[in-house]
Protein backbone atom coordinates (compact mmCIF):
# COMPACT_ATOMS: atom_id res chain seq x y z
CA UNK A 1 0.00 0.00 0.00
CA UNK A 2 1.29 3.27 -0.97
CA UNK A 3 2.66 5.37 2.10
CA UNK A 4 0.44 8.36 2.76
CA UNK A 5 1.90 11.72 2.84
CA UNK A 6 2.37 14.32 5.29
CA UNK A 7 4.41 16.72 4.05
CA UNK A 8 4.76 17.13 0.65
CA UNK A 9 1.19 17.95 -0.18
CA UNK A 10 1.76 20.61 2.01
CA UNK A 11 4.51 22.09 0.35
CA UNK A 12 3.45 21.98 -3.06
CA UNK A 13 -0.06 23.48 -2.01
CA UNK A 14 1.94 26.75 -0.70
CA UNK A 15 4.74 27.24 -2.55
CA UNK A 16 3.97 30.86 -2.78
CA UNK A 17 3.45 31.60 1.01
CA UNK A 18 6.96 29.41 1.38
CA UNK A 19 8.63 31.53 -0.63
CA UNK A 20 7.12 34.41 0.70
CA UNK A 21 8.15 33.34 3.74
CA UNK A 22 11.89 32.71 2.98
CA UNK A 23 12.60 36.04 1.49
CA UNK A 24 11.25 37.52 4.28
CA UNK A 25 13.07 36.03 6.59
CA UNK A 26 16.75 37.19 4.59
CA UNK A 27 15.32 40.27 4.50
CA UNK A 28 15.07 40.28 8.20
CA UNK A 29 18.42 38.78 8.30
CA UNK A 30 19.64 41.44 6.10
CA UNK A 31 18.16 44.12 8.04
CA UNK A 32 19.53 42.72 11.48
CA UNK A 33 23.28 42.88 9.30
CA UNK A 34 22.61 46.37 8.16
CA UNK A 35 21.70 47.82 11.68
CA UNK A 36 24.84 46.20 13.12
CA UNK A 37 26.73 47.80 10.20
CA UNK A 38 25.85 51.14 10.12
CA UNK A 39 25.59 51.43 13.95
CA UNK A 40 29.42 49.92 13.82
CA UNK A 41 30.19 52.99 11.10
CA UNK A 42 28.54 55.71 12.93
CA UNK A 43 30.42 54.84 16.19
CA UNK A 44 33.66 55.28 14.22
CA UNK A 45 32.69 57.97 13.00
CA UNK A 46 31.20 60.12 15.82
CA UNK A 47 34.33 58.90 17.41
CA UNK A 48 36.35 60.97 14.83
CA UNK A 49 34.33 64.11 15.98
CA UNK A 50 33.15 65.06 12.62
CA UNK A 51 32.99 69.09 12.01
CA UNK A 52 28.95 69.14 11.25
CA UNK A 53 26.14 66.52 12.46
CA UNK A 54 25.54 66.24 8.96
CA UNK A 55 28.28 63.99 8.24
CA UNK A 56 26.99 61.49 10.80
CA UNK A 57 23.09 61.96 9.44
CA UNK A 58 23.10 59.34 6.70
CA UNK A 59 24.83 56.68 9.20
CA UNK A 60 21.92 57.90 11.63
CA UNK A 61 18.48 57.75 9.08
CA UNK A 62 20.30 53.98 8.29
CA UNK A 63 20.21 53.25 11.87
CA UNK A 64 16.89 54.05 12.27
CA UNK A 65 15.69 52.89 9.30
CA UNK A 66 17.50 49.28 9.99
CA UNK A 67 16.16 49.19 13.15
CA UNK A 68 12.60 49.67 12.12
CA UNK A 69 12.67 47.66 9.44
CA UNK A 70 13.98 44.80 10.83
CA UNK A 71 11.41 44.75 13.62
CA UNK A 72 8.78 45.30 10.89
CA UNK A 73 9.89 42.36 8.52
CA UNK A 74 10.77 39.87 11.45
CA UNK A 75 6.91 40.72 12.67
CA UNK A 76 5.82 40.02 9.07
CA UNK A 77 7.33 37.48 8.57
CA UNK A 78 6.02 35.83 11.74
CA UNK A 79 2.86 36.60 10.81
CA UNK A 80 2.76 34.96 7.29
CA UNK A 81 4.69 31.97 8.52
CA UNK A 82 2.70 30.93 11.99
CA UNK A 83 -0.77 32.03 9.75
CA UNK A 84 0.10 29.25 7.44
CA UNK A 85 1.44 26.50 9.18
CA UNK A 86 -1.24 26.89 11.54
CA UNK A 87 -3.44 26.52 8.27
CA UNK A 88 -1.56 23.51 7.45
CA UNK A 89 -2.01 22.13 10.85
CA UNK A 90 -5.75 22.53 11.23
CA UNK A 91 -5.83 20.20 7.92
CA UNK A 92 -3.42 18.01 9.23
CA UNK A 93 -5.66 17.20 12.11
CA UNK A 94 -8.62 17.07 9.86
CA UNK A 95 -6.79 14.60 8.18
CA UNK A 96 -5.81 12.74 10.82
CA UNK A 97 -9.46 12.54 11.94
CA UNK A 98 -10.60 11.32 8.42
CA UNK A 99 -8.34 8.00 8.78
CA UNK A 100 -8.90 7.58 12.39
CA UNK A 101 -12.67 8.03 12.18
CA UNK A 102 -13.71 4.97 10.33
CA UNK A 103 -12.03 3.17 12.80
CA UNK A 104 -13.31 4.58 15.66
CA UNK A 105 -15.44 1.09 16.81
CA UNK A 106 -12.28 -0.71 16.98
CA UNK A 107 -9.76 1.77 18.03
CA UNK A 108 -8.86 0.36 21.07
CA UNK A 109 -8.46 -2.70 19.75
CA UNK A 110 -5.87 -1.29 16.77
CA UNK A 111 -4.15 1.49 19.48
CA UNK A 112 -3.08 1.73 23.06
CA UNK A 113 -4.29 5.04 24.76
CA UNK A 114 -0.86 5.88 25.52
CA UNK A 115 0.13 5.90 21.74
CA UNK A 116 -3.02 7.83 20.67
CA UNK A 117 -2.41 10.59 23.11
CA UNK A 118 1.11 11.11 21.92
CA UNK A 119 -0.17 11.17 18.25
CA UNK A 120 -2.96 13.78 18.70
CA UNK A 121 -0.69 15.74 21.66
CA UNK A 122 2.70 15.67 20.41
CA UNK A 123 2.90 14.21 16.74
CA UNK A 124 1.17 16.79 14.97
CA UNK A 125 2.41 19.30 16.87
CA UNK A 126 5.87 18.64 15.71
CA UNK A 127 5.32 18.53 12.47
CA UNK A 128 4.43 22.14 12.87
CA UNK A 129 8.05 22.54 13.61
CA UNK A 130 9.29 21.18 10.70
CA UNK A 131 8.33 24.15 8.64
CA UNK A 132 9.10 26.78 11.76
CA UNK A 133 12.17 26.02 13.27
CA UNK A 134 13.63 23.77 10.45
CA UNK A 135 12.37 24.09 7.18
CA UNK A 136 12.79 27.74 7.28
CA UNK A 137 15.52 28.33 8.73
CA UNK A 138 17.83 26.12 7.34
CA UNK A 139 16.53 27.59 3.93
CA UNK A 140 17.23 30.91 4.80
CA UNK A 141 20.44 30.18 6.40
CA UNK A 142 21.71 28.24 3.31
CA UNK A 143 20.61 31.56 1.09
CA UNK A 144 22.51 33.81 3.25
CA UNK A 145 25.59 31.62 3.60
CA UNK A 146 25.68 32.09 -0.51
CA UNK A 147 25.06 35.72 -0.14
CA UNK A 148 28.07 36.34 2.50
CA UNK A 149 30.16 34.41 1.03
CA UNK A 150 29.55 36.39 -2.93
CA UNK A 151 29.72 39.47 -1.20
CA UNK A 152 33.04 38.57 0.72
CA UNK A 153 34.85 37.04 -2.82
CA UNK A 154 34.11 41.12 -4.93
CA UNK A 155 36.57 42.19 -2.18
CA UNK A 156 38.90 39.27 -1.51
CA UNK A 157 38.41 35.88 -2.96
CA UNK A 158 40.79 33.56 -0.94
CA UNK A 159 39.34 35.62 1.81
CA UNK A 160 35.89 34.83 0.95
CA UNK A 161 36.98 30.64 0.88
CA UNK A 162 38.40 31.09 4.60
CA UNK A 163 34.96 32.60 5.65
CA UNK A 164 33.21 29.50 3.30
CA UNK A 165 35.20 27.38 5.64
CA UNK A 166 34.62 28.60 9.06
CA UNK A 167 31.08 29.08 8.13
CA UNK A 168 30.92 25.10 6.31
CA UNK A 169 31.70 24.06 9.83
CA UNK A 170 28.72 25.94 11.11
CA UNK A 171 25.76 25.37 8.87
CA UNK A 172 26.68 21.67 7.93
CA UNK A 173 29.86 20.00 9.81
CA UNK A 174 28.48 20.48 13.23
CA UNK A 175 24.97 19.54 12.49
CA UNK A 176 25.39 16.79 10.74
CA UNK A 177 27.65 15.50 13.92
CA UNK A 178 24.87 16.84 16.02
CA UNK A 179 22.10 15.05 14.45
CA UNK A 180 24.13 11.62 14.31
CA UNK A 181 25.02 11.97 18.05
CA UNK A 182 21.53 13.02 19.01
CA UNK A 183 18.99 11.05 17.17
CA UNK A 184 19.66 7.35 18.99
CA UNK A 185 18.90 10.00 22.07
CA UNK A 186 15.62 11.79 20.57
CA UNK A 187 14.30 8.37 19.51
CA UNK A 188 15.10 6.57 23.06
CA UNK A 189 12.78 10.02 24.86
CA UNK A 190 10.10 9.52 22.24
CA UNK A 191 9.79 6.08 22.90
CA UNK A 192 10.21 6.59 26.75
CA UNK A 193 7.45 9.58 26.88
CA UNK A 194 5.25 7.23 24.59
CA UNK A 195 5.48 4.71 27.67
CA UNK A 196 4.92 7.21 29.87
CA UNK A 197 1.89 8.13 27.97
CA UNK A 198 0.89 5.00 27.95
CA UNK A 199 1.41 4.12 31.57
CA UNK A 200 -0.08 7.33 32.89
CA UNK A 201 -3.52 6.60 30.70
CA UNK A 202 -3.84 3.12 32.00
CA UNK A 203 -3.35 3.91 35.58
CA UNK A 204 -5.75 6.95 35.59
CA UNK A 205 -8.74 4.54 34.26
CA UNK A 206 -7.67 1.56 36.70
CA UNK A 207 -7.02 4.00 39.68
CA UNK A 208 -9.82 2.51 41.74
CA UNK A 209 -8.35 -0.51 41.37
CA UNK A 210 -4.80 0.45 42.54
CA UNK A 211 -6.13 2.38 45.19
CA UNK A 212 -8.58 -1.17 46.25
CA UNK A 213 -5.06 -2.98 46.22
CA UNK A 214 -3.63 -0.71 48.57
CA UNK A 215 -0.67 -0.29 45.90
CA UNK A 216 -1.70 3.43 44.88
CA UNK A 217 2.42 4.02 46.48
CA UNK A 218 4.02 1.17 44.56
CA UNK A 219 2.69 3.35 41.42
CA UNK A 220 3.54 6.31 42.04
CA UNK A 221 7.34 4.89 42.90
CA UNK A 222 7.63 3.03 39.31
CA UNK A 223 6.00 5.97 37.43
CA UNK A 224 8.51 7.97 39.22
CA UNK A 225 11.44 5.83 38.32
CA UNK A 226 10.23 5.99 34.52
CA UNK A 227 10.66 9.76 34.79
CA UNK A 228 13.94 9.87 36.07
CA UNK A 229 14.73 8.04 33.31
CA UNK A 230 12.99 10.44 30.70
CA UNK A 231 14.88 13.11 32.74
CA UNK A 232 18.24 11.83 33.02
CA UNK A 233 17.75 11.31 28.61
CA UNK A 234 16.98 15.18 28.77
CA UNK A 235 19.81 16.24 30.92
CA UNK A 236 22.30 14.33 28.25
CA UNK A 237 20.93 16.36 25.34
CA UNK A 238 21.58 19.71 27.53
CA UNK A 239 24.95 18.85 28.38
CA UNK A 240 25.74 18.08 24.48
CA UNK A 241 24.14 21.54 23.56
CA UNK A 242 26.17 22.94 25.66
CA UNK A 243 29.17 21.53 24.50
CA UNK A 244 27.76 22.14 21.09
CA UNK A 245 27.56 25.66 22.03
CA UNK A 246 30.60 26.08 23.10
CA UNK A 247 32.65 25.12 20.04
CA UNK A 248 30.02 26.92 17.77
CA UNK A 249 31.24 30.04 19.56
CA UNK A 250 34.86 28.88 19.37
CA UNK A 251 34.43 29.07 15.68
CA UNK A 252 32.45 32.24 15.65
CA UNK A 253 35.14 33.92 17.34
CA UNK A 254 37.88 32.54 14.93
CA UNK A 255 35.50 34.30 12.21
CA UNK A 256 35.72 37.49 14.39
CA UNK A 257 39.66 37.29 14.78
CA UNK A 258 39.87 37.05 10.38
CA UNK A 259 37.67 39.78 10.02
CA UNK A 260 39.57 42.04 12.83
CA UNK A 261 42.89 40.86 10.73
CA UNK A 262 41.19 41.63 7.52
CA UNK A 263 39.79 44.83 8.00
CA UNK A 264 42.93 45.77 9.45
CA UNK A 265 44.97 45.02 6.22
CA UNK A 266 42.16 46.59 4.06
CA UNK A 267 42.92 49.52 6.04
CA UNK A 268 46.52 49.26 6.03
CA UNK A 269 46.17 48.97 2.06
CA UNK A 270 43.82 51.85 2.00
CA UNK A 271 41.12 49.87 0.24
CA UNK A 272 38.49 50.98 3.25
CA UNK A 273 38.30 54.14 5.10
CA UNK A 274 39.04 53.43 9.23
CA UNK A 275 35.28 53.83 9.92
CA UNK A 276 34.96 50.32 8.25
CA UNK A 277 36.71 48.36 10.55
CA UNK A 278 34.05 48.27 13.10
CA UNK A 279 31.29 48.06 10.90
CA UNK A 280 32.82 44.94 9.54
CA UNK A 281 33.33 43.40 12.75
CA UNK A 282 30.32 44.09 14.24
CA UNK A 283 27.91 42.78 11.35
CA UNK A 284 29.16 39.04 11.36
CA UNK A 285 26.88 38.83 14.60
CA UNK A 286 23.69 39.05 13.85
CA UNK A 287 25.00 36.85 10.68
CA UNK A 288 26.74 34.31 13.11
CA UNK A 289 23.51 33.98 15.33
CA UNK A 290 21.50 32.94 12.46
CA UNK A 291 24.11 30.55 11.40
CA UNK A 292 24.07 28.79 15.13
CA UNK A 293 20.11 28.08 14.95
CA UNK A 294 21.18 25.76 11.85
CA UNK A 295 22.38 22.99 14.66
CA UNK A 296 19.10 23.40 16.88
CA UNK A 297 17.06 22.56 13.69
CA UNK A 298 18.35 19.49 12.29
CA UNK A 299 19.02 18.00 15.55
CA UNK A 300 15.27 18.14 15.96
CA UNK A 301 14.53 16.15 12.31
CA UNK A 302 14.75 12.38 14.29
CA UNK A 303 11.96 13.54 16.34
CA UNK A 304 10.24 14.79 13.08
CA UNK A 305 10.94 11.55 11.43
CA UNK A 306 9.45 9.50 14.49
CA UNK A 307 6.13 11.10 14.35
CA UNK A 308 6.16 11.16 10.70
CA UNK A 309 6.84 7.16 11.30
CA UNK A 310 3.83 6.99 13.68
CA UNK A 311 1.40 8.90 11.33
CA UNK A 312 2.33 6.93 8.59
CA UNK A 313 1.94 3.55 10.16
CA UNK A 314 -1.84 4.77 11.05
CA UNK A 315 -2.48 5.96 7.29
CA UNK A 316 -1.15 2.25 6.62
CA UNK A 317 -3.75 0.94 8.70
CA UNK A 318 -6.68 2.66 7.65
CA UNK A 319 -9.00 0.56 6.22
CA UNK A 320 -10.75 2.69 3.80
CA UNK A 321 -9.71 2.49 0.49
CA UNK A 322 -11.85 6.31 -1.74
CA UNK A 323 -13.31 4.75 -4.66
CA UNK A 324 -15.58 7.59 -5.41
CA UNK A 325 -18.43 6.16 -3.63
CA UNK A 326 -21.12 8.75 -2.63
CA UNK A 327 -24.29 8.10 -0.73
CA UNK A 328 -26.28 11.26 -0.92
CA UNK A 329 -29.57 10.01 0.84
CA UNK A 330 -30.83 7.80 3.07
CA UNK A 331 -30.76 4.30 2.19
CA UNK A 332 -33.07 2.12 2.83
CA UNK A 333 -31.97 -1.20 1.69
CA UNK A 334 -28.98 -3.09 1.43
CA UNK A 335 -27.86 -6.61 0.49
CA UNK A 336 -24.87 -8.32 2.36
CA UNK A 337 -23.04 -10.51 0.60
CA UNK A 338 -19.74 -12.17 2.14
CA UNK A 339 -18.16 -14.92 -0.42
CA UNK A 340 -15.29 -17.20 0.51
CA UNK A 341 -13.97 -14.19 2.74
CA UNK A 342 -10.76 -15.16 4.82
CA UNK A 343 -8.88 -12.91 6.93
CA UNK A 344 -5.98 -12.80 9.16
CA UNK A 345 -3.77 -10.33 11.03
CA UNK A 346 -0.33 -10.74 9.97
CA UNK A 347 1.49 -13.00 7.29
CA UNK A 348 1.95 -16.56 8.71
CA UNK A 349 -1.03 -16.23 11.72
CA UNK A 350 -3.55 -18.85 11.78
CA UNK A 351 -6.58 -17.18 9.94
CA UNK A 352 -9.09 -15.40 12.21
CA UNK A 353 -12.01 -15.89 9.77
CA UNK A 354 -11.80 -18.58 7.36
CA UNK A 355 -13.46 -19.54 4.17
CA UNK A 356 -16.96 -17.98 5.00
CA UNK A 357 -19.83 -17.47 2.74
CA UNK A 358 -22.98 -15.67 3.65
CA UNK A 359 -26.08 -13.47 2.04
CA UNK A 360 -28.17 -11.30 4.21
CA UNK A 361 -30.68 -9.67 2.58
CA UNK A 362 -32.43 -6.65 3.75
CA UNK A 363 -34.59 -7.31 7.38
CA UNK A 364 -32.80 -10.66 8.13
CA UNK A 365 -31.90 -11.08 11.98
CA UNK A 366 -28.44 -12.91 12.45
CA UNK A 367 -27.34 -14.00 15.62
CA UNK A 368 -23.81 -14.89 15.28
CA UNK A 369 -22.53 -17.21 18.90
CA UNK A 370 -19.69 -18.48 19.59
CA UNK A 371 -16.75 -18.57 22.26
CA UNK A 372 -14.51 -16.05 22.70
CA UNK A 373 -11.80 -15.59 19.53
CA UNK A 374 -13.99 -17.84 17.43
CA UNK A 375 -13.94 -14.39 14.63
CA UNK A 376 -16.82 -13.16 15.85
CA UNK A 377 -15.63 -9.79 16.06
CA UNK A 378 -13.50 -9.96 13.29
CA UNK A 379 -16.06 -11.10 10.78
CA UNK A 380 -18.16 -8.00 12.52
CA UNK A 381 -15.21 -5.59 11.26
CA UNK A 382 -15.17 -7.02 7.82
CA UNK A 383 -18.98 -6.47 7.32
CA UNK A 384 -18.46 -2.77 9.13
CA UNK A 385 -15.28 -2.28 6.42
CA UNK A 386 -12.82 -1.48 9.37
CA UNK A 387 -10.92 -4.22 7.80
CA UNK A 388 -10.13 -5.58 4.14
CA UNK A 389 -10.33 -9.33 3.78
CA UNK A 390 -7.16 -11.51 2.92
CA UNK A 391 -9.38 -13.34 0.29
CA UNK A 392 -12.95 -13.51 -1.02
CA UNK A 393 -15.02 -10.01 -0.52
CA UNK A 394 -17.78 -8.51 1.76
CA UNK A 395 -19.82 -6.59 -0.52
CA UNK A 396 -23.02 -4.29 0.42
CA UNK A 397 -25.53 -3.15 -2.49
CA UNK A 398 -22.71 -4.62 -5.30
CA UNK A 399 -19.82 -2.36 -3.83
CA UNK A 400 -17.10 -3.15 -1.05
CA UNK A 401 -17.65 -2.47 2.41
CA UNK A 402 -14.24 -0.86 2.87
CA UNK A 403 -14.95 0.75 -0.24
CA UNK A 404 -17.65 3.29 1.66
CA UNK A 405 -14.67 4.90 4.01
CA UNK A 406 -17.05 7.65 6.41
CA UNK A 407 -19.92 6.85 4.14
CA UNK A 408 -20.25 3.55 5.48
CA UNK A 409 -22.58 5.65 8.63
CA UNK A 410 -25.07 6.17 6.34
CA UNK A 411 -25.55 2.45 5.49
CA UNK A 412 -24.67 0.81 8.93
CA UNK A 413 -24.87 2.24 12.72
CA UNK A 414 -23.45 0.26 15.86
CA UNK A 415 -24.57 -0.20 19.61
CA UNK A 416 -21.36 -1.89 21.13
CA UNK A 417 -21.32 -2.72 24.68
CA UNK A 418 -19.72 0.52 26.21
CA UNK A 419 -21.35 3.01 24.10
CA UNK A 420 -19.34 6.73 24.72
CA UNK A 421 -21.70 9.31 25.95
CA UNK A 422 -20.65 12.89 25.91
CA UNK A 423 -20.52 15.24 28.61
CA UNK A 424 -23.07 17.55 27.37
CA UNK A 425 -27.00 17.38 27.63
CA UNK A 426 -28.97 14.14 26.90
CA UNK A 427 -30.48 16.10 23.59
CA UNK A 428 -26.86 16.32 22.04
CA UNK A 429 -26.23 12.99 22.96
CA UNK A 430 -28.89 12.16 21.00
CA UNK A 431 -28.51 14.08 18.37
CA UNK A 432 -25.15 13.33 17.38
CA UNK A 433 -26.84 10.26 15.64
CA UNK A 434 -28.63 13.05 13.41
CA UNK A 435 -27.37 17.09 14.34
CA UNK A 436 -30.59 17.62 11.40
CA UNK A 437 -33.16 15.67 12.99
CA UNK A 438 -36.28 17.67 13.47
CA UNK A 439 -37.98 17.75 16.88
CA UNK A 440 -40.59 15.09 15.98
CA UNK A 441 -37.74 12.46 14.23
CA UNK A 442 -36.18 12.74 18.06
CA UNK A 443 -39.75 12.22 20.06
CA UNK A 444 -40.09 9.22 18.13
CA UNK A 445 -36.91 8.10 18.22
CA UNK A 446 -36.98 8.57 22.57
CA UNK A 447 -40.64 7.06 22.53
CA UNK A 448 -39.21 3.90 20.52
CA UNK A 449 -36.07 3.17 22.89
CA UNK A 450 -38.76 3.57 25.73
CA UNK A 451 -36.93 6.66 27.40
CA UNK A 452 -39.75 9.01 27.72
CA UNK A 453 -40.47 7.92 31.48
CA UNK A 454 -36.93 8.45 32.21
CA UNK A 455 -36.86 12.29 30.38
CA UNK A 456 -40.32 12.98 32.53
CA UNK A 457 -38.39 12.04 35.82
CA UNK A 458 -34.96 14.40 35.34
CA UNK A 459 -34.89 17.47 36.45
CA UNK A 460 -34.50 19.42 33.13
CA UNK A 461 -35.73 17.06 30.65
CA UNK A 462 -34.02 16.72 27.27
CA UNK A 463 -31.42 19.43 28.62
CA UNK A 464 -30.56 17.50 31.68
CA UNK A 465 -26.57 16.95 31.65
CA UNK A 466 -25.33 13.72 31.15
CA UNK A 467 -21.59 13.92 33.40
CA UNK A 468 -18.81 12.60 31.99
CA UNK A 469 -19.00 9.16 30.37
CA UNK A 470 -22.62 9.24 31.39
CA UNK A 471 -22.38 8.89 34.93
CA UNK A 472 -25.54 9.99 36.34
CA UNK A 473 -27.08 6.89 34.34
CA UNK A 474 -27.43 2.89 34.74
CA UNK A 475 -26.16 0.22 32.21
CA UNK A 476 -29.60 0.13 30.41
CA UNK A 477 -30.38 3.53 30.85
CA UNK A 478 -27.05 4.79 29.09
CA UNK A 479 -28.02 1.64 26.09
CA UNK A 480 -31.48 2.96 25.63
CA UNK A 481 -29.57 6.35 24.82
CA UNK A 482 -27.28 4.81 22.56
CA UNK A 483 -30.32 3.09 20.89
CA UNK A 484 -32.04 6.27 20.43
CA UNK A 485 -28.63 7.36 18.47
CA UNK A 486 -29.02 4.43 15.81
CA UNK A 487 -32.70 5.26 15.43
CA UNK A 488 -31.60 8.99 14.40
CA UNK A 489 -28.94 8.08 12.78
CA UNK A 490 -31.74 5.47 10.13
CA UNK A 491 -29.42 3.40 8.85
CA UNK A 492 -30.63 0.37 6.69
CA UNK A 493 -28.19 -1.64 8.76
CA UNK A 494 -27.65 -1.90 12.44
CA UNK A 495 -24.49 -4.63 14.25
CA UNK A 496 -25.48 -4.93 18.13
CA UNK A 497 -21.92 -6.13 19.21
CA UNK A 498 -22.78 -7.38 23.12
CA UNK A 499 -24.67 -4.03 24.01
CA UNK A 500 -26.44 -6.60 26.69
CA UNK A 501 -23.07 -7.63 28.56
CA UNK A 502 -23.04 -6.95 31.86
CA UNK A 503 -26.50 -6.18 33.01
CA UNK A 504 -28.89 -7.89 35.59
CA UNK A 505 -30.56 -10.54 33.48
CA UNK A 506 -34.41 -8.10 33.92
CA UNK A 507 -32.79 -5.22 32.62
CA UNK A 508 -31.12 -7.62 29.79
CA UNK A 509 -34.78 -8.92 28.44
CA UNK A 510 -36.07 -5.51 28.69
CA UNK A 511 -33.73 -3.71 26.86
CA UNK A 512 -33.48 -6.61 24.05
CA UNK A 513 -36.97 -6.30 23.28
CA UNK A 514 -37.01 -2.99 23.11
CA UNK A 515 -33.89 -2.84 20.51
CA UNK A 516 -35.92 -5.90 18.43
CA UNK A 517 -39.13 -3.56 18.68
CA UNK A 518 -37.59 -0.69 17.72
CA UNK A 519 -35.03 -1.73 14.91
CA UNK A 520 -38.41 -3.87 12.62
CA UNK A 521 -37.29 -4.03 9.15
CA UNK A 522 -33.91 -3.19 9.70
CA UNK A 523 -31.10 -5.68 9.60
CA UNK A 524 -29.87 -7.16 12.23
CA UNK A 525 -26.40 -8.68 12.89
CA UNK A 526 -25.59 -9.64 16.97
CA UNK A 527 -23.04 -11.03 18.25
CA UNK A 528 -23.86 -12.21 21.49
CA UNK A 529 -22.31 -14.75 24.47
CA UNK A 530 -25.83 -15.42 25.90
CA UNK A 531 -28.73 -16.99 24.49
CA UNK A 532 -31.19 -14.87 25.77
CA UNK A 533 -33.38 -13.44 23.43
CA UNK A 534 -32.22 -15.44 20.30
CA UNK A 535 -35.68 -17.27 19.98
CA UNK A 536 -36.41 -13.82 17.97
CA UNK A 537 -33.64 -13.68 15.18
CA UNK A 538 -34.24 -15.59 11.95
CA UNK A 539 -30.53 -17.15 11.90
CA UNK A 540 -28.03 -18.24 14.62
CA UNK A 541 -24.56 -18.17 12.98
CA UNK A 542 -22.45 -20.90 15.22
CA UNK A 543 -18.84 -19.90 14.59
CA UNK A 544 -15.50 -21.82 15.60
CA UNK A 545 -11.43 -21.27 14.81
CA UNK A 546 -12.75 -18.85 12.29
CA UNK A 547 -15.55 -20.95 10.59
CA UNK A 548 -19.14 -21.13 10.81
CA UNK A 549 -19.85 -24.72 12.32
CA UNK A 550 -23.66 -24.67 12.29
CA UNK A 551 -26.26 -22.34 11.26
CA UNK A 552 -30.04 -22.34 11.42
CA UNK A 553 -32.90 -20.83 13.34
CA UNK A 554 -33.35 -21.72 17.06
CA UNK A 555 -35.84 -24.34 16.75
CA UNK A 556 -34.13 -26.12 14.34
CA UNK A 557 -30.39 -26.07 16.25
CA UNK A 558 -32.55 -27.17 19.54
CA UNK A 559 -33.40 -29.83 17.41
CA UNK A 560 -30.72 -31.01 15.35
CA UNK A 561 -27.47 -29.90 17.58
CA UNK A 562 -27.19 -31.43 21.25
CA UNK A 563 -23.98 -29.00 21.13
CA UNK A 564 -26.50 -26.13 20.84
CA UNK A 565 -28.61 -27.85 23.24
CA UNK A 566 -26.10 -27.74 26.23
CA UNK A 567 -25.14 -24.21 25.61
CA UNK A 568 -28.80 -22.86 25.75
CA UNK A 569 -29.22 -25.00 28.73
CA UNK A 570 -26.29 -23.41 30.46
CA UNK A 571 -28.23 -19.85 29.86
CA UNK A 572 -31.63 -21.47 31.03
CA UNK A 573 -30.81 -24.13 33.54
CA UNK A 574 -34.66 -24.89 34.25
CA UNK A 575 -35.80 -25.31 31.01
CA UNK A 576 -36.81 -28.18 29.34
CA UNK A 577 -34.37 -29.53 26.82
CA UNK A 578 -34.87 -32.17 24.83
CA UNK A 579 -31.95 -34.18 24.46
Amino acid sequence: MKQEKWLSPFTKGNKRRFSLIIVLSILTLMSAAMLTFTSGFLISKSALRPENVLMVYVPIVGVRTFGISRAVLHYVERLISHDTILRILSKMRVRLYQILEPQALFIRSRYRLGDMLGLLAEDIEQLQNVYLRTIFPSIAVLLMYGIVIGTLGLFDFTFSLLMAFYIFILVIIIPFLSYLITKRKHIQLKKERSGLYQKLTDSILGIGDWMISGRANDFVLDYEKDEKKVAHIHQTLHRFVRWRGFFSQLVIGLVVISLIYWSAQLYTEQRISVTLIAAIILVAFPIMESFLAVSNAIEKIPQYQDSLSRLRMVSLKEPSLHTGLLIENTVQNALISVENVSFRYDEGDDYAVNDISIEIPQGRRIAIIGKSGSGKSTLLKLLHGALIPTSGAVTINGASAAAYGHQISKMISVLNQNPHLFDTTLENNIRLGNEKASDEELNKAIKLSQLEPLIAALPQGYQTPMHEMGQRFSGGERQRIALSRILLQNTPIVLLDEPNAGLDPRTEKELLSTIFSSLQGKTIIWITHHLVGVEDMDEILFMENGKILMKGTHEELMEKSLRYQKLYQLDFPKSLVKI
